[in-house]
Protein backbone atom coordinates (compact mmCIF):
# COMPACT_ATOMS: atom_id res chain seq x y z
CA UNK A 1 0.00 0.00 0.00
CA UNK A 2 2.80 2.37 0.97
CA UNK A 3 4.57 1.88 -2.59
CA UNK A 4 1.32 2.17 -4.28
CA UNK A 5 1.00 5.75 -2.72
CA UNK A 6 4.98 6.61 -2.97
CA UNK A 7 4.42 6.02 -7.18
CA UNK A 8 1.18 7.48 -7.10
CA UNK A 9 3.05 10.97 -5.51
CA UNK A 10 6.30 9.92 -7.70
CA UNK A 11 3.90 10.00 -11.45
CA UNK A 12 2.19 13.38 -10.06
CA UNK A 13 5.26 15.14 -9.29
CA UNK A 14 7.44 13.62 -12.31
CA UNK A 15 4.70 14.81 -14.94
CA UNK A 16 4.07 18.33 -13.41
CA UNK A 17 7.75 18.89 -13.15
CA UNK A 18 7.32 17.50 -17.48
CA UNK A 19 4.46 19.88 -18.04
CA UNK A 20 6.04 22.64 -16.60
CA UNK A 21 9.59 22.73 -18.25
CA UNK A 22 7.57 22.01 -21.50
CA UNK A 23 4.37 24.53 -21.87
CA UNK A 24 6.53 27.69 -21.85
CA UNK A 25 8.78 26.78 -24.54
CA UNK A 26 5.56 25.85 -26.72
CA UNK A 27 3.69 28.72 -26.51
CA UNK A 28 6.53 30.86 -26.95
CA UNK A 29 6.19 31.95 -30.42
CA UNK A 30 3.66 34.54 -30.74
CA UNK A 31 2.47 35.29 -34.36
CA UNK A 32 0.93 38.93 -35.02
CA UNK A 33 0.45 41.77 -32.97
CA UNK A 34 -0.98 41.68 -28.82
CA UNK A 35 -4.07 43.98 -28.33
CA UNK A 36 -3.92 45.77 -24.95
CA UNK A 37 -5.17 42.90 -22.41
CA UNK A 38 -7.02 45.18 -19.98
CA UNK A 39 -9.29 47.06 -22.58
CA UNK A 40 -11.64 43.96 -23.60
CA UNK A 41 -10.15 40.66 -21.95
CA UNK A 42 -13.62 38.98 -22.93
CA UNK A 43 -13.26 39.35 -26.63
CA UNK A 44 -9.34 39.09 -26.58
CA UNK A 45 -8.55 36.34 -28.81
CA UNK A 46 -4.76 36.05 -26.12
CA UNK A 47 -6.30 35.71 -23.60
CA UNK A 48 -7.16 32.21 -22.31
CA UNK A 49 -9.24 33.06 -19.33
CA UNK A 50 -11.32 35.90 -20.99
CA UNK A 51 -10.99 37.79 -18.09
CA UNK A 52 -8.96 39.58 -15.83
CA UNK A 53 -8.06 37.13 -12.87
CA UNK A 54 -9.06 39.14 -9.63
CA UNK A 55 -6.02 39.41 -7.29
CA UNK A 56 -8.06 39.52 -4.24
CA UNK A 57 -10.08 36.42 -4.56
CA UNK A 58 -7.13 34.78 -5.53
CA UNK A 59 -5.12 35.93 -2.04
CA UNK A 60 -8.17 34.60 -0.41
CA UNK A 61 -8.23 31.39 -1.63
CA UNK A 62 -4.22 30.76 -1.75
CA UNK A 63 -4.25 32.23 2.13
CA UNK A 64 -7.02 29.06 2.45
CA UNK A 65 -5.14 26.31 0.66
CA UNK A 66 -1.89 27.68 2.44
CA UNK A 67 -3.34 27.26 5.84
CA UNK A 68 -5.45 24.12 5.41
CA UNK A 69 -2.12 22.49 4.33
CA UNK A 70 -0.25 23.48 7.03
CA UNK A 71 -2.52 22.50 9.35
CA UNK A 72 -2.91 18.94 8.25
CA UNK A 73 0.60 18.67 8.20
CA UNK A 74 0.48 19.27 11.77
CA UNK A 75 -2.25 17.20 12.64
CA UNK A 76 -0.16 14.41 10.69
CA UNK A 77 2.97 14.34 13.22
CA UNK A 78 0.11 15.23 15.96
CA UNK A 79 -1.93 12.06 15.79
CA UNK A 80 -0.36 10.40 12.80
CA UNK A 81 -1.98 8.93 10.17
CA UNK A 82 0.60 9.43 7.20
CA UNK A 83 -1.51 7.43 4.50
CA UNK A 84 -3.28 11.18 4.44
CA UNK A 85 -0.12 12.82 3.72
CA UNK A 86 -0.96 13.08 0.05
CA UNK A 87 -3.94 15.40 0.84
CA UNK A 88 -2.04 18.35 2.47
CA UNK A 89 0.44 18.00 -0.25
CA UNK A 90 -2.03 18.25 -2.85
CA UNK A 91 -3.48 21.38 -1.01
CA UNK A 92 0.16 23.06 -1.31
CA UNK A 93 0.13 21.89 -5.22
CA UNK A 94 -3.09 23.61 -5.31
CA UNK A 95 -1.79 26.83 -4.00
CA UNK A 96 0.82 27.47 -6.42
CA UNK A 97 -1.76 26.72 -9.41
CA UNK A 98 -3.44 29.45 -7.33
CA UNK A 99 -0.45 31.59 -6.86
CA UNK A 100 0.02 31.76 -10.44
CA UNK A 101 -2.86 33.84 -11.05
CA UNK A 102 -1.19 36.69 -9.83
CA UNK A 103 1.34 36.32 -12.79
CA UNK A 104 -1.92 35.52 -15.58
CA UNK A 105 -3.64 39.20 -13.61
CA UNK A 106 -0.65 40.78 -14.84
CA UNK A 107 -0.07 39.12 -18.06
CA UNK A 108 -3.04 38.05 -19.38
CA UNK A 109 -1.74 36.23 -22.70
CA UNK A 110 0.71 34.63 -21.03
CA UNK A 111 0.01 31.34 -22.49
CA UNK A 112 2.96 29.62 -20.70
CA UNK A 113 1.43 30.89 -17.11
CA UNK A 114 -1.85 29.98 -17.52
CA UNK A 115 -1.65 26.46 -18.69
CA UNK A 116 0.99 25.64 -15.92
CA UNK A 117 -1.49 27.48 -13.49
CA UNK A 118 -4.61 25.34 -15.02
CA UNK A 119 -2.75 21.97 -14.76
CA UNK A 120 -1.93 22.58 -11.19
CA UNK A 121 -5.05 23.48 -10.55
CA UNK A 122 -6.96 20.72 -12.30
CA UNK A 123 -4.44 17.83 -11.12
CA UNK A 124 -3.91 18.67 -7.62
CA UNK A 125 -6.92 16.90 -6.78
CA UNK A 126 -6.27 13.52 -7.95
CA UNK A 127 -4.27 13.99 -4.64
CA UNK A 128 -7.42 14.94 -2.45
CA UNK A 129 -9.12 11.69 -4.16
CA UNK A 130 -6.26 9.21 -3.30
CA UNK A 131 -6.65 10.33 0.22
CA UNK A 132 -10.24 9.41 0.20
CA UNK A 133 -9.96 5.89 -1.36
CA UNK A 134 -6.97 5.10 0.92
CA UNK A 135 -9.14 6.33 3.99
CA UNK A 136 -11.76 4.01 3.65
CA UNK A 137 -10.00 1.02 3.52
CA UNK A 138 -8.39 2.27 6.33
CA UNK A 139 -12.14 2.65 8.08
CA UNK A 140 -13.69 -0.33 7.00
CA UNK A 141 -10.27 -2.60 8.26
CA UNK A 142 -10.26 -0.31 11.43
CA UNK A 143 -13.94 -1.53 12.17
CA UNK A 144 -13.50 -5.22 10.68
CA UNK A 145 -16.42 -4.85 8.72
CA UNK A 146 -15.09 -6.07 5.23
CA UNK A 147 -17.85 -8.47 4.81
CA UNK A 148 -20.12 -5.84 4.70
CA UNK A 149 -17.96 -4.22 1.34
CA UNK A 150 -18.91 -5.33 -2.11
CA UNK A 151 -14.76 -5.55 -2.29
CA UNK A 152 -12.13 -6.15 0.23
CA UNK A 153 -10.67 -3.19 1.83
CA UNK A 154 -7.27 -3.74 1.01
CA UNK A 155 -8.04 -4.06 -2.94
CA UNK A 156 -10.62 -1.28 -2.90
CA UNK A 157 -7.39 0.83 -1.79
CA UNK A 158 -5.37 -0.76 -4.61
CA UNK A 159 -8.00 -0.87 -7.40
CA UNK A 160 -9.41 2.98 -6.70
CA UNK A 161 -5.52 3.98 -6.71
CA UNK A 162 -4.69 2.56 -9.81
CA UNK A 163 -7.64 4.16 -11.37
CA UNK A 164 -6.52 7.32 -9.98
CA UNK A 165 -2.81 7.14 -11.38
CA UNK A 166 -4.08 5.82 -14.89
CA UNK A 167 -6.67 8.87 -14.71
CA UNK A 168 -4.30 11.49 -13.53
CA UNK A 169 -1.67 10.29 -16.33
CA UNK A 170 -4.46 10.76 -18.82
CA UNK A 171 -4.98 14.30 -18.28
CA UNK A 172 -1.60 15.32 -17.74
CA UNK A 173 -1.07 13.52 -21.44
CA UNK A 174 -3.93 15.65 -22.59
CA UNK A 175 -2.74 18.67 -21.24
CA UNK A 176 0.43 18.21 -22.20
CA UNK A 177 -0.80 17.76 -25.79
CA UNK A 178 -3.30 20.25 -25.73
CA UNK A 179 -0.23 22.94 -25.28
CA UNK A 180 0.92 22.62 -28.91
CA UNK A 181 0.58 25.15 -31.44
CA UNK A 182 -0.47 23.06 -33.65
CA UNK A 183 -4.87 23.35 -33.94
CA UNK A 184 -5.11 19.73 -34.54
CA UNK A 185 -3.02 18.40 -31.74
CA UNK A 186 -4.26 21.22 -29.41
CA UNK A 187 -8.16 19.57 -30.26
CA UNK A 188 -6.68 16.10 -30.09
CA UNK A 189 -5.11 17.14 -26.26
CA UNK A 190 -8.61 18.54 -25.40
CA UNK A 191 -10.16 15.31 -26.27
CA UNK A 192 -7.73 13.03 -24.20
CA UNK A 193 -7.99 15.54 -21.17
CA UNK A 194 -11.63 15.32 -21.11
CA UNK A 195 -11.22 11.38 -21.24
CA UNK A 196 -9.31 11.56 -18.38
CA UNK A 197 -11.67 14.00 -16.55
CA UNK A 198 -14.53 11.64 -17.89
CA UNK A 199 -12.68 8.01 -16.27
CA UNK A 200 -12.11 9.68 -13.01
CA UNK A 201 -16.03 11.22 -12.59
CA UNK A 202 -16.48 7.65 -13.43
CA UNK A 203 -14.43 5.58 -11.22
CA UNK A 204 -15.13 8.18 -8.34
CA UNK A 205 -19.25 7.80 -8.87
CA UNK A 206 -18.43 4.05 -8.24
CA UNK A 207 -16.62 4.26 -5.53
CA UNK A 208 -19.39 6.44 -3.70
CA UNK A 209 -21.95 3.99 -4.54
CA UNK A 210 -19.64 1.51 -2.86
CA UNK A 211 -19.44 3.25 -0.03
CA UNK A 212 -23.21 3.79 0.10
CA UNK A 213 -23.79 0.53 0.48
CA UNK A 214 -21.06 -0.17 3.34
CA UNK A 215 -22.78 2.04 5.70
CA UNK A 216 -26.08 0.88 4.26
CA UNK A 217 -25.74 -2.65 5.18
CA UNK A 218 -23.41 -2.02 8.36
CA UNK A 219 -26.07 0.15 9.42
CA UNK A 220 -28.83 -1.96 8.61
CA UNK A 221 -27.51 -5.63 10.07
CA UNK A 222 -24.80 -4.45 13.20
CA UNK A 223 -26.51 -1.73 14.93
CA UNK A 224 -24.80 -3.38 18.10
CA UNK A 225 -21.36 -2.13 16.81
CA UNK A 226 -23.05 0.74 14.69
CA UNK A 227 -23.53 2.16 18.18
CA UNK A 228 -21.08 0.76 20.35
CA UNK A 229 -19.24 3.68 20.48
CA UNK A 230 -22.42 5.88 21.77
CA UNK A 231 -23.53 3.15 24.08
CA UNK A 232 -20.34 2.93 25.36
CA UNK A 233 -20.56 6.91 26.65
CA UNK A 234 -17.81 8.13 24.00
CA UNK A 235 -18.35 11.91 22.84
CA UNK A 236 -19.40 12.41 19.01
CA UNK A 237 -16.56 14.29 17.93
CA UNK A 238 -14.60 10.42 19.14
CA UNK A 239 -17.06 8.49 17.62
CA UNK A 240 -16.35 6.95 14.37
CA UNK A 241 -19.30 7.67 12.52
CA UNK A 242 -18.46 11.41 13.06
CA UNK A 243 -15.65 10.73 10.73
CA UNK A 244 -18.10 8.73 8.45
CA UNK A 245 -19.70 11.89 8.21
CA UNK A 246 -16.71 13.61 7.18
CA UNK A 247 -15.54 11.46 4.67
CA UNK A 248 -19.32 11.95 3.09
CA UNK A 249 -18.92 16.11 3.18
CA UNK A 250 -15.30 15.13 1.28
CA UNK A 251 -17.05 12.99 -1.45
CA UNK A 252 -19.40 15.99 -1.60
CA UNK A 253 -17.16 18.56 -2.83
CA UNK A 254 -15.02 16.38 -5.04
CA UNK A 255 -18.10 15.38 -7.10
CA UNK A 256 -19.24 18.85 -7.12
CA UNK A 257 -15.73 19.81 -8.29
CA UNK A 258 -15.52 16.55 -10.62
CA UNK A 259 -19.11 17.02 -12.51
CA UNK A 260 -18.00 20.89 -13.07
CA UNK A 261 -14.94 19.86 -14.56
CA UNK A 262 -16.49 17.58 -16.93
CA UNK A 263 -19.15 20.14 -18.20
CA UNK A 264 -16.92 22.87 -18.70
CA UNK A 265 -13.92 21.38 -20.96
CA UNK A 266 -16.97 19.55 -22.95
CA UNK A 267 -18.23 23.08 -23.71
CA UNK A 268 -14.77 23.71 -24.77
CA UNK A 269 -11.80 26.60 -23.32
CA UNK A 270 -13.77 29.46 -24.21
CA UNK A 271 -17.25 28.00 -23.16
CA UNK A 272 -19.26 30.21 -20.76
CA UNK A 273 -18.41 27.26 -17.32
CA UNK A 274 -14.32 28.20 -18.35
CA UNK A 275 -14.96 32.08 -19.24
CA UNK A 276 -16.53 33.11 -15.67
CA UNK A 277 -14.30 33.49 -12.59
CA UNK A 278 -17.32 32.88 -10.23
CA UNK A 279 -17.69 29.10 -11.02
CA UNK A 280 -14.12 28.24 -10.87
CA UNK A 281 -13.92 29.22 -7.54
CA UNK A 282 -17.73 28.46 -6.11
CA UNK A 283 -17.63 24.62 -8.23
CA UNK A 284 -14.01 23.92 -8.32
CA UNK A 285 -11.85 26.13 -5.11
CA UNK A 286 -13.75 25.93 -2.71
CA UNK A 287 -15.89 22.64 -2.99
CA UNK A 288 -12.52 21.13 -3.11
CA UNK A 289 -11.78 23.09 0.10
CA UNK A 290 -14.70 21.79 1.89
CA UNK A 291 -13.30 18.72 1.28
CA UNK A 292 -10.05 18.63 2.53
CA UNK A 293 -10.80 21.09 5.12
CA UNK A 294 -13.43 19.14 7.05
CA UNK A 295 -10.71 16.85 8.05
CA UNK A 296 -8.87 19.94 10.06
CA UNK A 297 -11.40 19.22 13.26
CA UNK A 298 -12.04 15.34 12.48
CA UNK A 299 -8.87 13.67 11.12
CA UNK A 300 -8.69 10.28 10.72
CA UNK A 301 -5.65 9.69 12.83
CA UNK A 302 -7.89 10.33 15.72
CA UNK A 303 -10.36 7.90 15.43
CA UNK A 304 -8.37 5.16 13.69
CA UNK A 305 -5.81 3.79 16.22
CA UNK A 306 -6.59 0.81 18.66
CA UNK A 307 -7.65 3.04 21.57
CA UNK A 308 -10.34 4.16 19.69
CA UNK A 309 -11.97 0.56 18.04
CA UNK A 310 -15.43 0.07 18.76
CA UNK A 311 -15.05 -3.85 18.47
CA UNK A 312 -12.17 -5.79 16.23
CA UNK A 313 -14.73 -8.07 14.54
CA UNK A 314 -18.06 -10.19 14.63
CA UNK A 315 -15.62 -12.17 17.01
CA UNK A 316 -15.73 -9.46 19.33
CA UNK A 317 -19.11 -8.66 19.09
CA UNK A 318 -20.24 -12.24 19.70
CA UNK A 319 -18.02 -12.19 22.72
CA UNK A 320 -19.48 -9.16 24.25
CA UNK A 321 -22.86 -10.71 23.89
CA UNK A 322 -22.09 -13.87 25.56
CA UNK A 323 -20.08 -12.24 28.22
CA UNK A 324 -23.80 -10.73 28.97
CA UNK A 325 -24.79 -13.89 29.12
CA UNK A 326 -22.66 -15.20 31.50
CA UNK A 327 -23.23 -12.26 33.73
CA UNK A 328 -26.44 -13.01 33.88
CA UNK A 329 -26.61 -17.04 34.74
CA UNK A 330 -23.25 -16.44 36.97
CA UNK A 331 -25.66 -14.17 39.61
CA UNK A 332 -27.36 -17.49 40.64
CA UNK A 333 -24.31 -19.31 40.50
CA UNK A 334 -23.52 -18.67 44.44
CA UNK A 335 -27.06 -19.00 45.70
CA UNK A 336 -27.35 -22.28 44.17
CA UNK A 337 -23.68 -23.42 45.29
CA UNK A 338 -24.43 -22.32 48.79
CA UNK A 339 -27.33 -24.58 48.32
CA UNK A 340 -25.22 -27.27 47.31
CA UNK A 341 -22.94 -26.98 50.48
CA UNK A 342 -25.73 -26.17 53.09
CA UNK A 343 -26.99 -29.23 52.40
CA UNK A 344 -23.45 -31.84 51.99
CA UNK A 345 -23.20 -30.09 54.93
CA UNK A 346 -25.99 -31.42 56.44
CA UNK A 347 -25.63 -34.82 54.86
CA UNK A 348 -22.25 -34.83 56.57
CA UNK A 349 -23.39 -34.25 60.07
CA UNK A 350 -26.23 -36.76 59.65
CA UNK A 351 -23.80 -39.03 58.80
CA UNK A 352 -21.51 -38.30 61.69
CA UNK A 353 -24.27 -38.89 64.06
CA UNK A 354 -25.08 -41.92 62.66
CA UNK A 355 -21.85 -43.25 62.63
CA UNK A 356 -21.34 -42.25 66.99
CA UNK A 357 -24.58 -44.38 67.31
CA UNK A 358 -23.53 -47.04 65.70
CA UNK A 359 -20.48 -46.88 67.69
CA UNK A 360 -22.34 -46.32 70.96
CA UNK A 361 -24.64 -49.92 69.79
CA UNK A 362 -21.59 -52.11 69.33
CA UNK A 363 -19.56 -51.09 72.97
CA UNK A 364 -23.04 -51.50 75.32
CA UNK A 365 -22.94 -55.53 74.93
CA UNK A 366 -19.17 -55.19 75.62
CA UNK A 367 -19.87 -53.17 78.65
CA UNK A 368 -22.65 -55.41 79.73
CA UNK A 369 -20.19 -58.75 79.26
CA UNK A 370 -17.78 -57.19 81.99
Amino acid sequence: MTGMLSTSKKAQFYTLFVILCITPSSWAARIGPEPDPFIDPKNDPWNPLRYIASNTLTAIAFALYMLTAGILFFNTWKWGAKYMLCMPIGAVTMSLGLALRFGLAKDPHSRGIYITEYLFVVLSPCAFIAAVYILLGRLVGHLGMDHYLLVRSNRVTAIFITSDVITFLIQAAGGGISASIDIHKRETGEKIFLSGLILQLISFVFFCILFLVFMYRFHHNRQDIWNYQKNQGVPWHSDWRTLAVALVISCIGILIRSFYRVIELAQGWQGHLATTEGFFYGLDTYPLLVAISVYIPFWPGRFINPSNRPLESETDAKRVSDDNMEKGATSTQPVEMSVVLTHSDADQDRLSSDNSRTLTDIQRPTASSG
